[in-house]
């Protein structure tokens, strides 16, 4: 019965996951046709070269998406083994198609190359980071990126920027502007930003580590005025060699500036380190 129950469980999670690529690829798929492909707009990646190779040729851009990927997941394969991942095969080659269908179904939404960039990053990035949210990926750069990070000293950001910055470069010298190339650069980062919101949260707390020697009372003020949870920890500092309290507590973000005034009023010469908390799960959170 257990296994039975484990068994349907893994079948609904997959199902679930797949449902989450599909819903992320398309709108992937929308990005480049409703804002970059129509503004020349090659923000790096797969669908950036194959965007620029539409215009030089007019190749279609998912059918060139897909000729560039395959050999790269072939590679991959290769070079990683089997566990590489068929959700990576589907993600790909949807991407792929959803682009050659949504371009034949739907006009672009802007022609100018300042709103295709912003709104196609955001657009973007969403998809992807909806796609990545649900264990998938819609292939291209990060393929590469994966290779060149195994064969070279690069991390994968840095072989994520070193291949984006080629494909920006192309596209500045095959359209011949400088723009447009600023332009791609504004989407990449827009998209990035939407990417890590997606899969860290928008809705950022903040952690907070208090050193002081009115520790107790501290606490005892951010459970009575904030209504947050404080645990103390047991810390020494190497310097002096005393034994003190560290106090940790996670805040939303509006109540950052009562807790500060709490503490300076407690003991002005608290030592207080506040960071910025992405996700937050547990009670009085998120569950």
């Amino acid at each position: 019965m257990g296994q039975r129950k484990g068994i349907g469980n893994r079948l609904k999670r997959s199902i679930i996951d797949y449902l989450g690529i599909f819903l992320g690829v398309n709108l992937t798929a929308l990005a480049l046709v409703w804002f970059l492909i129509p503004n020349k707009i090659a923000a790096g990646g797969v669908s950036g070269l194959a965007t620029i190779l539409y215009y030089l040729w007019r190749w279609p851009v998912g059918v060139v998406m897909l000729l560039v990927n395959i050999p790269l997941f072939l590679a991959c394969l290769f070079v990683f083994g089997p566990s590489f991942g068929v959700k990576t095969v589907f993600g790909t080659v949807l991407l792929a198609v959803a682009v050659e269908y949504w371009g034949a179904m739907v006009h672009p939404l802007t022609i100018d190359p300042l709103l295709g960039s912003l709104w196609g990053g955001v657009l973007a990035g969403a998809g992807v980071g909806v796609a990545l949210r649900y264990h998938g990926t819609t292939g291209g750069t990060d393929l590469a990126a994966k290779l060149l990070a195994h064969f070279t000293s690069l991390s994968m950001g840095q072989a994520l920027l070193v291949l984006d910055g080629l494909v920006i470069a192309l596209a500045g010298l095959a359209f011949q502007s400088v723009d447009l190339m600023l332009y791609a650069l504004i989407s990449i980062v827009v998209s990035g930003k939407i990417i890590d919101g997606v899969l860290d949260g928008f809705n950022y707390s903040k952690g907070v580590y208090i050193i002081s020697d009115r520790a107790e009372r501290i606490a005892q003020r951010i459970l009575t005025e904030l209504d947050r949870g404080v645990t103390g920890l047991r810390g020494r500092g190497f310097y002096s060699g005393q034994e003190r309290e560290v106090l940790l507590c996670v805040i939303g973000r509006t109540e950052e500036m009562r807790l500060k005034r709490l503490v300076k009023e407690e003991d002005p010469k608290a030592f207080v380190i506040i960071t910025t908390v992405h996700e937050v799960l547990g009670e009085g959170f998120k569950e």
